[in-house]
Parts: C-alpha cells; structure tokens; sequence
C-alpha cells in the first residue's frame, strides 16, 4: 500500500477517548491533526470543512455522537434519550446535503432505541460498536467500489475528476478515486486530469495533493479548462463521487460536476459516478427534493487571495452543490455493482 493510506482522514481514539482528524483546510501545506472533544468542537470541524466527503463526515458524526453520548449524565433511559437527540440534532444541523451524516445518526439513534431495555453502559458500549462499524462498512464498500469501477477502464486511460473523492473523502482509498488507486497497483498508469474545483480548491488542494503523493501522474486545471481536454481527446473517462443520489439517479456533488457531465455528454465521454449505497436516499425521489447548501460569500471573493478580488458590496451567489440530471449519467457504481440508465436501486 502506498504513502498515502499512512494518512489516516478520521479515526477514534480510544485510549485518550478524542475524535482525531487530519485538517483538510491546511492541506496540502501542513499535515495537522486535530483532536475534538465537545459537540462544539465536532459541529464546526464538518461545518468548516476541516472533515469533509459524504463518508468521511457519517464516520465523523458517528464517532463524535457516540462520544458525546458517553458523557451524559443520568441513571434514566428518559434522561439519556432527551440528551441523546439534543445532541443528534445539533450535529445535524452542521451540513444539509450529505446523506451519509444523517444515516450514520439515524444508525445510532435506532441503535439506542434498539437496546433501551438496558443499562445506559451497555447502551453507551453499543454506540461505539455501531460506529466502529460504520467506519469498517465504509472502508470495505470503497474496496469494492474500487474493483468495480476498475473493471469499466482500460489501461492507459485519460480520466478527468472533480472535487476530492479520494482517500481524504472516507475512512480509505476512496470512491472516484479508488479505481485509479487500484489501476496504479496493478500498473495501468492512468492519465489523470483534476479540476481545481472553485471556489474551495478541493480539487487543487485535495485530490491533486494525495494523486501525486500517490505517485499518479496527475494534472492540475482550472473548472473552466476541461472543455478544451475533452476536444483535444485526451479524457476517455469522467469519476465523479456524490454526496447524495436520488431514487431516479439524480445526483448531487460538489458544484461544477453537472457542467462536466454536460461536456462530457457532449464529447461522447462516459460520466461514471461512484459512491456506497450509503449514498442512495430512497426517500428523495428526484432532484427537487435535494437541500442544497449555499456557502458565505466570502469563499468566492476573499478566499485564498492575499487581497479581495471582488467589489466591496458586490452580491454573490455560492451554492456547495449542484445536480446532475439521471439521463447525463453513464453509470453509478457501488459496492454492491454497477447500475446502468434506467435506475433502479429496489434491489439493494
């Protein structure tokens, strides 16, 4: 395995009972880890994006509620549960769009439910096990992910990306970037293109950053550059991740994927995206039903500049994610298998 799975996203702390994280806002520069406590603490690492990627944010949200719950106070089941859903509500409210934050809480909530008969230890001890168990799914859902998606590239390919969806994103490899990882240990030397993905970089930052400390030969380009690869031929592929799929497969991701699905339609490109099961809301039937989360302005005018670079009092518009439409999608790949236009997730 290589360098880069050295880097450990989110992981519990057991002996020192803390919520450890590396800090994806001081990447690529410095490698820092973060050690939370307090529901505070918790809510604004994902708020702020220290912990970010649909995955990564339902195994944060577990192992942080599961240690919160742990300090309540109380000999009641009544007591505990009322503090128990305060707590899982606060932590709801830190990102509106990811549905792998609010299944891992409704995980832990039914797991409560599931043993109120007993003392508040046992119940205590069997949080950590369901969350534990949301990390373990997780690491071998990206696995398989990986060896599906590998099996729709050749070797050699050109492959555009955007966003981060890689080993930063979840507990190991990856969901769009888990097939090129695959590829490079067995030697099918990818060509892999990032966009930068305005206006937060995750992309320049991110993918970029664990691509080549992976030893891929990868390119950096700006969002609005990938047009002019696709005409050149040089992307026989687009792996896209998602932070939540819709029941007719319309998915939601960081914005700027639906305009690289719209070229890609264009170009004759296939757009894969890849992503658990966890990801699929079958309550959310279409689009229109998705909450997408609008960011502070200050991202797009000040962010990463060593001076404003927008009018003061200027009016910005700043939407985390975006949708691509079902009928732009090739296929979506989970670790459950491939699932082809039109989609139907009733098996899983």
């Amino acid at each position: 395995m290589n360098a880069l799975f050295d880097i450990l996203t989110v992981r519990m702390d057991y002996d020192h009972k803390v919520l450890v994280i590396i800090d994806q806002t001081q990447l690529p520069g410095k490698e820092v880890y973060l050690e939370l406590r307090t529901p505070e603490e918790i809510w604004e690492a994902i708020y702020l994006l220290k912990v970010r990627g649909a995955p990564a944010i339902g195994i944060a949200v577990a192992y942080g509620l599961a240690l919160c719950a742990e300090r309540i106070q109380g000999e009641d089941f009544g007591t505990f549960f009322r503090q128990f859903t305060m707590l899982k509500n606060y932590l709801a409210g830190s990102r509106p769009t990811a549905v792998n934050l609010f299944t891992a809480l409704e995980r832990l909530e039914k797991c409560v439910l599931a043993h109120r008969q007993e003392p508040l230890e046992k119940i205590k001890q069997e949080l950590w096990r369901e969350a534990e168990a949301i990390r373990k799914e997780d690491a071998a859902a990206c696995r398989r992910i990986g060896e599906w998606g590998l099996s729709l590239l050749q070797p050699g390919m050109g492959i555009l990306t955007h966003c981060n969806a890689g080993h930063l994103a979840v507990s190991e490899y990856g969901t769009a970037l888990a097939p090129i990882y695959l590829g490079q240990e067995k030697g099918y030397h990818f060509i892999v293109y990032a966009d930068e993905t305005r206006p937060l970089l995750q992309g320049a930052r991110l993918t970029a950053y664990e691509l080549q400390k992976a030893g891929v030969d990868v390119t950096l380009l700006c969002d609005n550059m990938a047009s002019r690869l696709m005409a050149e031929g040089k992307i026989q592929a687009v792996l896209v991740g998602c932070d939540r799929v819709a029941a007719n497969g319309d998915t939601a991701n960081k914005i700027g994927t639906s305009g690289v699905a719209i070229l890609a339609n264009y170009y004759r490109i296939p757009f894969y995206v890849l992503g658990p099961t966890s990801t699929i809301d079958a309550t959310c039937p279409d689009q229109n039903s998705i909450t997408i989360e609008e960011r502070p302005a200050e991202e797009v005018t000040e962010k990463w500049y060593a001076h404003r670079m927008a009018p003061r009092g200027i009016k910005v518009y700043n939407p985390a994610f975006d949708v691509t439409d079902h009928r732009l999608i090739t296929a979506i790949v989970t670790e459950q298998g491939i699932f082809y236009p039109p989609f139907d997730f009733s098996r899983l």
